[in-house]
């Protein structure tokens, strides 16, 4: 698997951020183009302790027992998401694209770049489960917008 932490597998994923366009047109659910980045960039946030989510106990559960299952397998479409990362306005493209490189590429300096061990949904995670994570969150949103 490719890795968030290695610079040029990182740049995979940049180029590829870079290919939207404010036209771009998502494959199967929701979310416009805007909507996406917004919601993929709330999601890398979290592993740097910038974005605080409250989860119940009972839900917290739920992830600590799926996530096994779910790191290794693909994402399935039009899954649940959690209210904080559900983004329904219309955001400014240029401003939403350049934040999620930006903060993507933080991951390029290597695993010291998580700031937190703990995700509010999954629980406990290494620097393995955040690349894991954050890789296919965020190249399953790139191929529903066709890149």
């Amino acid at each position: 698997m490719k890795s968030i932490f290695d610079k040029t597998d990182n740049a995979i994923i940049i180029n590829r951020i870079n290919k939207l366009t404010p036209e771009s047109k998502a494959e199967w659910g929701k979310m416009s183009v805007d909507q996406m980045l917004e919601h993929t960039n709330a999601a890398v946030i979290v592993a740097f302790g910038e974005k605080e989510l409250k989860v119940n106990f009972l839900i917290k559960l739920v992830g600590k027992i799926l996530k096994k299952k779910v790191f290794n397998s693909e994402f399935k479409k039009n899954s649940p998401t959690a209210k904080e990362f559900v983004f329904t306005a219309q955001y400014d493209f240029e401003h939403s694209k350049n934040e999620l490189i930006k903060n993507f590429s933080r991951f390029a300096a290597g695993i010291e770049s998580i700031k937190t061990n703990d995700h509010p949904f999954w629980g406990n995670m290494s620097p393995e489960d955040w690349n894991k994570l954050m890789w296919k969150h965020v190249d399953h949103h790139l191929k529903q917008f066709g890149v």
